[in-house]
């Protein structure tokens, strides 16, 4: 038996839960969650945000532990070592896009808490090809949310061939935010982060950015017009769009990771003057998540991380309820 922690209803407490795992498949790992990342996905599959959250739950999915066992088929990863497991734990292996080195687009792609049990428990199961080793030198407490944020926001500089050269504005300074300045600015760019709040300009540039935007600031922003080769937008709100185009250079880029509420609308024309580009993109493949952490061991990245005990989950939840977390949320056992 797995001991675990899920809610049985919408919005409801996490309580103590058990289920039976069944036999480990031929190439399944499984692994002693030691650490897990309390992430806003998490919070909006328990609150049933978009429909569909089928419970009892078990949310987590940005998990640090090692292996406990391995399946027969498992030959790229031993017992005891140290791995950890993102948003996705398996993909079908044989498509166009798993076959490609692109496994995050695969369409039959399993969700760590979607339809299954997640890392909010003593033990979590997944596909040996998304179980990927932690190298020496990357912290394991605060590992866990590299595999959901830090791959979000470290896919667009490999997608997009991001040079040191480039320079690159950030908007948003918040759980993915805080991941992309730092990475942005180890990559060698120059770095604008824009916020809302002023007093997240010390966090900014300790992060590594070069400088600060008030996003309020609508003569701050219009100073910057034609200044960036890409833009990436963190947050979860509505802006105005078409101010952040007009900040790109011939050839830039808006690039989002956060989830818009609504549709985003400006004038194409904006787009056909220096022919820009608007885009998206998801967390990245298991190649990608790799290449990310060795970039951290070289460089020591760390999410900024406040620590629960896993028994003050629901205290936890709350907190990132109520948007008072810096920068994201662990629960350790």
């Amino acid at each position: 038996m797995i001991n675990a922690l899920a809610a049985d209803k919408a919005g409801g407490k996490l309580k103590f839960f058990e289920y039976e795992p069944g036999a480990l498949g031929e190439e399944e790992v499984e692994i002693n969650v030691e650490f897990c990342g309390v992430c806003r996905s998490d919070l909006m599959l328990l609150d049933n945000e978009r429909g569909g959250t089928k419970y009892p739950l078990v949310p987590g999915h940005e998990v640090i532990g090692t292996i406990s066992a391995v399946g027969s088929g498992v030959d790229n990863l031993k017992v005891s070592q140290r791995v950890g497991l993102g948003w996705y734990s398996g993909s079908c292996m044989s498509c166009e896009w798993c076959q490609g080195g692109h496994h995050n687009f695969c369409r039959q792609a399993e969700q760590t808490i979607v339809g299954r049990h997640g890392g909010f428990a003593g033990k979590v199961r997944a596909h040996k090809s998304w179980v990927l080793p932690l190298p020496d030198g990357v912290d394991s407490v605060s590992a866990g949310p590299l595999f959901c944020g830090g791959i979000t926001v470290f896919n667009p500089i490999i997608q997009f061939d991001i040079q040191p050269k480039h320079r690159v504005g950030i908007i948003g300074i918040g759980g993915l935010g805080h991941l992309a300045i730092q990475f942005f600015h180890a990559w060698g760019c120059e770095v604008t982060a824009f916020s809302s709040n002023p007093s997240k300009e010390a966090d900014a540039k300790e992060l590594g950015a070069d400088h600060f935007i008030n996003s309020r600031n609508s003569e701050a922003i219009e100073a910057v017009e034609d200044s960036f080769d890409l833009i990436v937008s963190t947050v979860n709100a509505d802006l105005d769009w078409s101010v952040y185009i007009k900040a790109l250079r011939p050839l830039g880029r808006l690039h989002f990771v956060g989830g818009v509420p609504n549709p985003i609308c400006f004038p194409v024309l904006l787009l056909l003057d220096g022919q820009k580009s608007v885009s998206g993109s998801p967390v990245g493949s298991p190649n990608s998540i790799s290449q990310m952490l060795d970039f951290v061991a070289k460089h020591q990245i760390k999410p900024v991380v406040e620590v629960f005990s896993f028994a003050q989950v629901n205290e936890a939840l709350d907190k990132l309820r109520n948007g008072k977390v810096r920068y994201r949320l662990i629960l350790k056992q």
